[in-house]
């Protein structure tokens, strides 16, 4: 995998709202967006980006192209990618949220068929700070360092490399998975990555408390990560399946039954602390556990 500020990017869906808004601003910062796409609006310029009808006239205009990032409908996501797939790009982040299931499965075996890359669907992106931004996270709340950030989550990576940045602990990488039910690259795969980057020297992981992509990477942790691991659940104590009734039927209801089964939620704890990963409870709580886990 290749990300760096020569990386040559092409934006299929640049004349969406979001797509021509975050490209140019994503070209400011530095990354080198060579190119978009949209039917119909070929030989069209945004912010001197040119605009293309296909994805094959894009690159016998600019060249090979390591990375396209989707956006638009999530019902034309698969197409779009079977575009860049076509013409034999390798890195595939996929912006657009809600792409069908049925459409994930049959791209991520033509993904395994090429051995493309996926990131997503509903991925907020990846960013290098200060070298490469890809997606629609805010830049202002990077800076260079030496922690990686991986996540299931959205805008909580934002506030959670805020946190980071304004603690002195600035990021190596800071990747979203995607918040759809399924997605391209995991968990393990961005662990190893960030287990193997010589810049990285401690990982923060964001997810879900009743995950099953979650379980899977508390089991990598404890078999494979030995750099420090700061785990955030997101929504771990948000109280839900409330009741609703009078106070005898509550009262007669927590008195009568006790479930001794440990709750989803238990068992994912458990299992982190079994890796022995750190439970972060809050945000704020993150950049402490680093610099105790680093100085230890």
């Amino acid at each position: 995998m290749k990300w760096s500020h020569e990386s040559k990017i092409l934006i299929q869906g640049m004349t969406t709202e979001m797509g021509s808004s975050y490209g140019t601003r994503m070209k400011a910062y530095g990354t080198s967006i060579v190119a978009g796409t949209s039917v119909g609006n070929g030989g069209e310029m945004i912010d001197d980006i040119p605009i293309f009808d296909l994805v094959e006239e894009a690159i016998a205009q600019v060249g090979e192209v390591e990375t396209s990032l989707i956006f638009g409908s999530p019902y034309q996501v698969l197409d779009a990618a079977y575009e860049a797939i076509a013409a034999n790009i390798k890195q595939l982040i996929l912006i657009s949220r809600g792409v069908p299931p049925l459409d994930m499965v049959k791209l991520l075996k033509k993904a395994q068929q090429t051995n493309t890359f996926i990131l997503g669907s509903g991925s907020q992106g990846l960013m290098v700070p200060s070298k490469v931004w890809l997606g629609i996270s805010e830049p202002f709340c990077y800076t260079p360092g030496r922690i990686g950030l991986v996540s299931r989550s959205d805008r909580l990576t934002d506030e959670i490399a805020l946190t980071l940045t304004q603690a002195g602990l600035g990021q190596s990488i800071a990747v979203s998975l995607g918040t759809d039910a399924m997605i391209g690259s995991s968990f393990e795969q961005w662990l190893q990555i960030l287990e193997e980057d010589e810049e990285t020297d401690a990982i923060v992981l964001v997810g879900h408390p009743q995950g099953s992509a979650e379980m899977s990477a508390a089991e990598y942790i404890a078999s494979t990560i030995e750099k420090p691991v700061i785990v955030h659940l997101a929504g771990l104590y948000t109280p839900i399946d409330k009741k609703f009734d009078d106070a005898m039927s509550i009262m007669a209801n927590q008195l009568s039954y006790t479930d001794t089964k440990p709750s989803p939620e238990q068992q994912t704890l458990l299992r982190f602390q079994e890796a022995e990963a750190q439970i972060a409870d809050r945000v704020s709580d993150i950049p402490e556990w680093i610099k105790l886990m680093l100085s230890s």
